[in-house]
C-alpha cells in the first residue's frame, strides 16, 4: 500500500486530482497560458514535452517518490495547473510539495492558497506527517515569498544542487513546516482566503 493514495481534494472551486494521459491537452494549454516554459526558474513542460512530463510523473507514482495532481477549475473542469507531492519518505513521515506552476491568468488569485490548504491539511491530518517541506529556486524570490507566507521555516541553501532548464546550475533554498506548526498556518490559510485578493506566487 503506497503512502500516498489516489485521492481527489476540493476546496473554493479549485479541485485536486490525480493526474493523468487525459490531462495533456488541458496541460498543454494552461502552459500556453504565459508561455511559462520559458521561466528559467520553473519547471513547466513546453508544448511538445507535455505527455513526457505526464509520462515521468507517473512513472515516479509507480515507485512511490512523487505524486502529481491536476489543478482543475471545478465549475468547468480546466486545467489550470499542476502540483506534487514529492520526496516521499513513508519511515519518517515526511514529504515536500513542489513541481507547481499555475497558467498565468489564475496566479495572483485564490487559487494557490486553496492548493496549499488542501495539500498541507491531507498531509497533516490524514497521511500523519511530521514533516512537510518545499524547495526552489535561489533567484525564483517570489516562489520563496509564497512559501514564506505559508508559515514554512527556512531551513538552508544547498548550493550547486540543480540543473535549470537553460543548463545552468542553481542553489536550492529549503523550507519545512513540522505538525506542530500547522495549527496555526491553517488558521493564516483561510484568513488570506478570506481577503479580497491573494497577491501570490506558485509554491
Amino acid at each position: 500500500m503506497a503512502f500516498v493514495e489516489p485521492v481527489t481534494l476540493a476546496l473554493r472551486g479549485v479541485r485536486l486530482v490525480p493526474l493523468e494521459p487525459a490531462h495533456e491537452d488541458g496541460l498543454r494549454a494552461a502552459a500556453a497560458d504565459g508561455e511559462l516554459w520559458k521561466l528559467r526558474v520553473t519547471s513547466v513542460p513546453a508544448p511538445d514535452e507535455t505527455r513526457a512530463y505526464i509520462e515521468t510523473a507517473l512513472a515516479m507514482r509507480a515507485e512511490g517518490s512523487r505524486f502529481a495532481f491536476a489543478v482543475l477549475d471545478e465549475p468547468s473542469g480546466r486545467v489550470l495547473g499542476s502540483t506534487s507531492y514529492h520526496d516521499i519518505l513513508p519511515a519518517v513521515k515526511r514529504l515536500e510539495i513542489g513541481y507547481t506552476w499555475y497558467a498565468k491568468g489564475v496566479q495572483r488569485s485564490h487559487v494557490n492558497t486553496s492548493c496549499k490548504l488542501m495539500l498541507l491539511a491531507h498531509a497533516f491530518e490524514t497521511l500523519g506527517c511530521h514533516v512537510v517541506g518545499w524547495r526552489t529556486d535561489n533567484f525564483n524570490f517570489a516562489s520563496q515569498a509564497a512559501i514564506e507566507r505559508l508559515g514554512a521555516k527556512k531551513d538552508g541553501v544547498i548550493r550547486g544542487q540543480a540543473l535549470r532548464r537553460d543548463g545552468t546550475i542553481r542553489d536550492t533554498v529549503m523550507y519545512s513546516m513540522r505538525s506542530g506548526e500547522w495549527p496555526e498556518a491553517k488558521a493564516q490559510l483561510l484568513y488570506l482566503l478570506d481577503q479580497p485578493r491573494n497577491k501570490e506566487a506558485p509554491c
